[in-house]
């Protein structure tokens, strides 16, 4: 069964965070799987060359891995005919990400920080040219610079082949650190990268050999511009993206990920204070089967409701929410979560029960 998981952590004293992971769980319908964790309802965030070549079929599917013990996800390039998504024909793309149409915890606005978290392994023989390949980015998404990543985790032939982790907060790009690929090829890896948006933020990474827990790969800079001017958010890829002006040197590839992780945390004196005068909200009726209503709940407090069920997905609410009254008639009888925020703080989380 696809399923998304949805945690939420409240701490008592002075940060709170929610995560959200994507596994994959077994083959078929892995796009809806996908889409079910990091898309709104009837939003798409998987970005295949499909139509270019559909004789091939999904590009991104499930397989079980026997290192790893559990199904992982596969994504398919192949040198001809895949392009960047039936318009571009001197790249190919084949990734997910956030976007606009993303639940809210799942984009970096300025000022909060995120935690990123996926494994991956890359063939023994994988092959890579003087051209860009992309297999994680950081980008973001208004304002003069969203056509530039602000992160990239870059594969290129070189002496030796490496990995190349470049940054910028404009147009010049530039890479800070490198790793020899052969640290990469055939291993699977995790990865951990922790960022503070913002014009004096912070940037961290540490990847991993998950055979003997080796760490392959680190950077830490405490302060660095992470936010591009006039961005309205920033949001994550991941996938293959590369560039096919020298595809003599490329090979048709595969890249598995597994367990993609995304978790927001916030940790200030104001959450702490919005926490507090958020700490009087309780509901009533609590079970309920038709309304419920948010007792001691006020615009200072909170302005935005999300709902969620068990297990963690993205109930809508449109039309449901009037005033402190929430409309739950209708919804299968259980255990919901009533998430409430002010702007992208997470202030207090309630559990409902559907009668």
């Amino acid at each position: 069964m696809k399923k998304l998981v949805f945690i939420l952590f409240l701490a008592s004293t002075s940060f709170v965070s929610s995560q959200v992971i994507l596994s994959a769980d077994g083959p078929g319908s892995t796009y809806e799987l996908i889409n079910s964790v990091f898309a709104l309802p009837n939003r798409n965030v998987v970005e295949v060359p499909d139509c270019n070549h559909m004789v091939f079929g999904n590009h991104i599917d499930e397989v079980y891995d026997n290192t790893l013990n559990k199904n992982v996800f596969r994504f398919h390039i192949h040198v001809e005919p895949d392009n960047d998504r039936c318009q571009k024909e001197d790249r190919q793309r084949n990734e997910i990400k956030t976007f606009s149409g993303s639940p809210e915890n799942l984009i970096a606005r300025k000022g909060e920080q995120v935690e990123y978290k996926w494994k991956f392994k890359l063939s023994e023989s994988f092959k890579v040219s003087s051209s860009f390949t992309h297999i994680h980015q950081i980008k973001s998404v208004g304002g003069a610079y969203e056509s530039i990543p602000m992160i990239s985790f870059t594969l290129r032939k070189s002496n030796p082949d490496r990995l190349e982790l470049r940054y910028t907060a404009t147009t010049n790009q530039n890479t800070i650190k490198t790793a020899n690929l052969d640290l990469f090829r055939g291993n699977w890896v995790e990865v951990k990268e922790v960022i503070k948006f913002g014009d004096v933020g912070s940037y961290f990474v540490e990847i991993k050999k998950i055979a003997n827990n080796e760490v392959i790969f680190n950077y830490t800079n405490t302060s660095l511009d992470m936010w591009q001017d006039g961005a309205e958010f920033s949001r994550p890829k991941w996938g293959i993206y590369r560039s096919l002006n020298n595809q003599q040197d490329l090979q048709d590839e595969i890249v598995r990920y597994a367990d993609f992780s995304i978790e927001e945390i916030t940790g200030s004196l104001s959450v702490n204070t919005l926490k507090a005068k958020a700490a009087n909200i309780v509901l009533f009726p609590n079970p309920s089967s038709k309304e419920v209503e948010f007792k001691n709940g006020s615009s200072e407090n909170y302005n935005v409701v999300e709902l969620y069920d068990y297990s963690g997905r993205n109930i809508s609410i449109i039309n449901r929410l009037s005033k402190n009254k929430l409309n739950v008639s209708g919804f299968s009888k259980g255990l919901y979560f009533i998430v409430f925020k002010k702007d992208t703080t997470t202030v207090k989380v309630l559990k409902c029960f559907v009668k």
